[in-house]
């Protein structure tokens, strides 16, 4: 369970991340905040590439950090952008998500009143994850 004080803090984070963007190609700052399982907030921010696929969103960031401190679950992920409609994660972000936090809520937030609320799992119904690789290695 995700508490309205732990999404405020997560709120902050996110938006104190997303001014660390290094957006320089698109210009679209984004920040992430995750909730890992112990209770800690782990944020991240988009990072670009001049070789563009090599870019790296907040959403990832921040999971990627999350486990470089030891977590392997995610309770919940906050995504801001300063933007007048909410962003939700795309598709790679999705299926990151879903590997650590296939139930984590999602909550994107933007400088409007603006908001998403959802899950990793109504985000990407039939989501592939490990179960399908246990049961290929069984």
């Amino acid at each position: 369970m995700v508490t309205q004080e732990q999404v405020g803090q997560m709120v902050e984070a996110a938006k104190a991340a997303a001014q660390n963007s290094y957006s320089p190609y698109s210009k679209f700052r984004v920040g992430a905040a995750v909730l890992t399982e112990d209770g800690k907030i782990i944020e991240g921010c988009n990072v670009e590439n001049a070789s563009y696929g090599l870019a790296n969103c907040a959403e990832r960031t921040a999971v990627f950090k999350a486990v470089v401190d030891g977590a392997h679950k995610i309770i919940a992920v906050v995504v801001y952008t300063p933007t007048a409609t909410a962003t939700p994660p795309c598709g790679a972000c999705r299926q990151v998500l879903n590997e650590f936090g296939p139930t984590a809520h999602v909550i994107c937030v933007c400088d409007s009143d603006d908001k998403v609320t959802t899950t990793v799992d109504q985000l990407l119904p039939g989501a592939f994850g490990p179960g399908n690789l246990a049961s290929a290695n069984s």
